[in-house]
């Protein structure tokens, strides 16, 4: 027997689905920049220029922005990334009070265990 999800919620769960994958995206774009923002070796260059900082107050400015530069780009990213994962979850919970899950990028009715019927939220066959 095939389920059909109810005509009055496909506007609303076609934008939710266009929600979760643009929130998938933007987490991955974040992830991304916080692997870069890490991998960073601006630190580096803030502890040598510290190093110079006992002969002047230029390095020593110098190397504290380094240090400022360095934290504020993890700091970013971060934030980034957490606004990204509260979205999806936020959508993720809108879609399994409907009886809906993700796996992955595709959408499946929670009662699914095989994952055998992947369901389009575009296709009309599936509402009532």
């Amino acid at each position: 027997m095939e389920r059909l999800l109810s005509s009055h919620d496909k506007f609303d769960l076609q934008q939710n689905y266009r929600r979760y994958l643009k929130f998938r995206d933007q987490r991955e774009d974040a992830n991304r920049a916080m692997q870069i923002a890490k991998a960073s070796r601006v630190w580096v260059a803030g502890i040598v220029t510290l190093l110079f900082a006992l002969a002047s107050d230029f390095f020593l400015g110098a190397s504290a922005a380094l240090f400022g530069l360095y934290f504020y780009r993890l700091m970013m990213a971060r934030m980034k990334t957490s606004q990204a994962e509260e979205g999806c979850e936020d959508t993720d919970r809108w879609f399994a009070s409907k009886g809906l899950k993700f796996e992955g990028r595709i959408l499946y009715f929670r009662d699914d265990k095989m994952l055998e019927h992947p369901l389009d939220p575009f296709d009309d066959g599936i509402y009532k």
